[in-house]
Formats: C-alpha cells, structure tokens, sequence
C-alpha cells in the first residue's frame, strides 16, 4: 500500500503541476481539500481523470462515497487497491 500511496502523491503532483511539492512534503493522512493539500474542485476533476486514465477506476462526480476517497492520499489508495480487487 505504501508503493500506491508514493504512485498517488506523484500522480497528484504530475496531474496537477505541484512542482513546488515532491512526494515527501504530502501527508498520506492529511485532507487533500481545503485545510492539508489545499485541492479545489477542479484540482478534483483533474485528479480524478488522472486516476481513471492510470487506474481505470471509475467515480461519481458528486457521491458522498466519492467525497471519502477524496478524502487523503491514503484513502485514494484504499480506493484504487479495493477497486482493482473487484475486477474480473
């Protein structure tokens, strides 16, 4: 899991042109919206089709569920972990 988590935080700072942050400066713990990372909407939608494009994971753009993955870095591997389980 901790291998996903770096793919993410480098997935989160390629996607989304971070390139005063590295890996190491991203908390897997803490919120990626508003207090933590500091992400916007959009940032979300950019994250979002950045880790369908890798991943293949489909999401709901306004669930409750969705807003949980979103949550850390560490829920998004959760996430992409459980999602790739779940495939045939």
């Amino acid at each position: 899991m901790q291998q996903l988590e770096q793919e993410i935080k480098e997935l989160i700072i390629s996607s989304l042109a971070l390139e005063d942050l590295s890996p190491q400066d991203i908390d897997p713990a803490a919120p990626l919206f508003v207090d933590g990372l500091g992400l916007d909407s959009i940032d979300a939608l950019e994250l979002g089709l950045a880790l369908q494009k890798r991943y293949g994971v489909a999401m709901s753009a306004d669930s409750e569920e969705t807003r949980r993955h979103f949550g850390s870095v560490r829920a998004l591997a959760a996430f992409v972990q459980n999602a790739g389980a779940q495939k045939p």
